[in-house]
């Protein structure tokens, strides 16, 4: 396709079906948010709808996508089989190795930051798609898939900063349980 052509080429603006409200009431039914809710936690699930609810194709999946911010466990993760098929694929340790250090040597994880830790990743291991994404997102988002996980990660320690009634788990403190788990 020509540049002329690609310039002219319409793009395909999702809706947000979503708001703040969607959230919280999500939060709330399933106990993650028991009081009413913060200016910060308000702040929070607008940022969440904005980023999940496009992704999302009606409210249960979009319950689904916030219960990975909400719950990680790693060692019920790498009891899966599609974690082991994940974690055995070329270069799938060394990305994690990788990303466990540069979580580890810097402070909360904004989205300049795991652009960076993206960027990194990709000149360090040469690789891309799901060799690089698939480890990262099982990580960090507790499990493998497509570029929604990566606006859970992005949630990830923002989350844990607000004073929701279920701990949230950091981006640095899913890649040292992950990690524990795994050796």
């Amino acid at each position: 396709m020509a540049p002329e052509e690609t310039r002219n080429t319409p793009v395909e603006v999702v809706a947000n079906p979503f708001a703040a409200a969607d959230v919280a009431s999500i939060l709330r039914e399933h106990g993650w948010l028991t009081a009413e809710a913060s200016a910060e936690q308000n702040a929070w699930c607008e940022r969440a709808a904005a980023l999940l609810g496009p992704h999302a194709a009606g409210r249960a999946a979009l319950a689904e996508l916030l219960g990975l911010v909400f719950h990680y466990d790693a060692a019920e993760l790498l009891s899966k089989v599609e974690s082991h098929v994940v974690v055995s694929r070329y270069a799938a340790r060394g990305v994690l190795r990788q990303l466990a250090l540069l979580l580890l040597d810097g402070g909360a994880l904004t989205r300049e930051r795991f652009n960076e830790i993206v960027a990194s990743l990709k000149d360090g291991f040469d690789i891309r798609g799901r060799e690089l994404f698939h480890p990262l997102r099982l990580a960090l988002a507790g499990r493998a898939g497509e570029g929604e996980l990566d606006r859970v990660i992005l949630l990830l320690d923002e989350a844990a900063g607000v004073g929701f009634a279920a701990e949230v788990k950091t981006a640095r403190e899913r890649i040292l349980e992950f990690c524990a788990a795994l050796d």
